[in-house]
């Protein structure tokens, strides 16, 4: 039995029909990978669903009762609102019963807290606050936070924090890797493969969609096709019904064309005439005006590339701290014409940064970093910064004029924009008036009218169509510059990147050849081999461990697996029913006991990788 169903919904928004009299079924627990191209109707329909937007006709029917909740794209603006009351409120007066007891815990009003204890007996509320905890530390949100101080994307991950805490019966989720970092995308896929209600999510993470989705619905041109199958086997299902579709297109095009003709033939033949077939020929010729074609694909996209020296970057011992925080240490980096360079790790662990100081934007705060010659640089920006809101399409990559020269042939700004499938319509609307995904369609086209040798892309992939990120990463492969690739999109930078940078804690970033998985693999290869053989002799500047240094050292993995245990018996405390119900100051106490215990674990295992060094 579907909890929800679509029947003959139609849906016009801004003067495009972005359903045409469409069916659906979400069936319970589907896992609905909900994909088309930008511009197709994917946002609209989750709003759809959700009841933000009112189709023009036809019915949706639900399950009554049905709980939904979703994840959008519309960045919340909050004054006042603690991160905390954010991700919980979804969850109705139990939320705001939540969130003060969370007030009140931070207090120290023991009275109210008692009260507010009570009435969280009495609604069952405890166990909700381990699965708000998690949430919360899961996608590195502080709870004690305020909504209006959050950054862009991490109020994108305070959304999708909120729509999982709730816990619906139908999870609408919009683009939910966008500003996640590897772990997250990673702990998130395997929380959706357990998750017991019914899914729906947008998402250009094709690594993603064939962890997490086990059908795949397509929007083309109004209609909604369903692919019982995985990602794969439904791009060769679509291109058979393409095919096949074309053909027939062809087969029709070619009987109005000679119906056509027979009706335009002399007088005899008109005084002779089929009324019914003359009838028939009106018929076709409306359905061929109501066909709806498909939406063209960019058939190659070539860049001129100018010719750099053999040395792009060398980069010797560098270092780069901010407010005190270690962002690179003794970093040293050879960066040649022609590399493509991944570099991988979490928001905030100094990857632009990184880029800023090879660029000489920012000065490092010792160590070198030196160019080579002849660089031209085109920095595609997450943020976008490099578009002009208030100026029109044609004028953002014609830069006024009305004409870019690629591989030294002119070519009109509007050919080339419709090569970036930009419709003639397009071309004088301001870029304010995009959406993300031809934005980042358009900076493409900006940066790829000039002829550049050293490509810096920042998180490129978000907000594109599929089609479109898989022709970037043809364009990319192909480019005979240099590359240097920040991304969290594991499917792009294997396909793209040569190496890749890897940040692995504090400031350390190491280098591994190949992509992310070859980048794993050799991790866990690293893992697997035994401890290098000891060398039977030392020389004699080389420190030896002292009896009490290798009796310590012997001694500490148990001191190790002993605190490990009982840091994971007190996380299994804390996950019990009445954890929450104890006097605020035994659950002080209880937090400060296992901050502890990890701030000591954290230190253990520092000092046995430095004894093992010197062993």
């Amino acid at each position: 039995m579907s909890i929800l169903t679509l029947n003959r919904v139609t849906l016009n928004l801004a003067g495009n029909r972005l359903l045409d009299a469409a069916d659906w079924q979400i069936q319970p627990q589907d896992r609905i990978a909900l994909v088309g191209r930008n511009g197709a109707g994917k946002s609209s329909l989750l709003k759809l669903l959700q009841g933000e937007l009112v189709a023009d006709s036809g019915q949706i029917s639900m399950l009554n009762g049905l709980r939904v909740a979703s994840l959008t794209q519309e960045v919340p603006v909050t004054a006042h609102e603690s991160v905390y009351h954010f991700l919980v409120k979804g969850l109705g007066d139990v939320g705001e019963l939540l969130a003060e007891f969370h007030r009140l815990s931070l207090s120290g009003d023991l009275n109210q807290l008692a009260i507010c204890q009570q009435q969280m007996d009495n609604r069952h509320a405890w166990d909700l606050l381990p699965r708000v905890d998690m949430m919360a530390s899961r996608l590195g949100l502080d709870p004690m936070a305020e909504m209006s101080d959050l950054s862009g994307g991490m109020k994108r991950r305070a959304l999708l924090a909120a729509a999982l805490i709730a816990a619906p019966d139908l999870l609408l989720l919009d683009e939910p890797t966008n500003h996640l970092d590897m772990d997250a995308i990673e702990w998130l896929e395997a929380y959706l493969r357990s998750y017991n209600g019914s899914l729906v999510v947008v998402t250009h993470d094709r690594e993603f969609l064939g962890q997490v989705a086990n059908r795949i619905v397509e929007i083309d041109r109004g209609k909604l096709n369903g692919f019982d199958c995985d990602y794969a086997t439904y791009l060769d299902r679509r291109e058979a019904m393409r095919q096949a579709e074309d053909k027939q297109n062809d087969l029709f095009d070619k009987r109005l064309s000679d119906e056509e003709v027979w009706i335009r033939t002399g007088v005899k033949a008109r005084r002779t005439r089929n009324e019914g077939r003359v009838r028939a020929l009106k018929a076709m010729r409306e359905e061929y005006k109501a066909r709806r074609k498909q939406m063209g694909t960019v058939k190659s996209l070539s860049t001129d590339v100018t010719r750099s020296g053999s040395l792009v970057f060398d980069v010797e011992k560098l270092n780069y701290a901010i407010e005190g925080k270690t962002l690179l240490r003794d970093l040293s980096l050879l960066v040649t014409r022609g590399d493509k360079l991944g570099i991988i790790g979490p928001n905030g662990c100094g990857k632009t940064t990184l880029v800023r100081l090879l660029l000489a934007e920012l000065q490092p705060d010792s160590g070198t970093v030196k160019q080579g010659t002849s660089i031209d640089v085109a920095y595609f920006d997450q943020l976008r910064r490099q578009l002009d809101e208030q100026q029109t399409v044609m004028a953002n990559v014609g830069d006024g004029a009305d004409y870019v020269t690629i591989n030294g042939k002119q070519k009109h700004v509007a050919t080339y924009l419709r090569e970036f499938l930009f419709p003639p319509e397009r071309f004088n609307q301001t870029v304010s008036t995009l959406s993300g995904g031809e934005r980042n369609r358009l900076l493409l086209a900006k940066l790829l009218a000039k002829p550049v040798n050293l490509l810096i892309m920042d998180e490129p992939t978000n907000d594109l169509d599929i089609e479109t990120l898989e022709l970037l990463e043809s364009l990319l492969v192909e480019y005979k510059g240099t590359l240097l690739l920040i991304s969290h999109d594991r499917a792009f930078i294997n396909q793209v990147v040569t190496s890749v940078l890897v940040w692995e804690g504090e400031g350390d970033f190491h280098e591994y050849v190949g992509g992310y998985d070859d980048y794993r693999r050799q991790k866990k290869q690293q893992q697997r081999e035994p401890a290098a053989e000891k060398p039977a002799q030392r020389s004699s500047n080389e420190v030896k461990l002292s009896f009490n240094d290798q009796r310590e050292l012997k001694q500490l993995p148990q001191k190790i697996e002993q605190l490990e245990q009982r840091i994971s018996e007190l996380h299994l405390k804390m996950t019990e029913p009445d954890f929450y119900q104890q006097d605020a100051q035994l659950l002080t106490e209880f937090n400060r006991k296992l901050s502890e215990d990890e701030t000591a674990l954290a230190a253990m295992y520092q000092r046995w990788e430095d004894l093992e060094e010197r062993s």
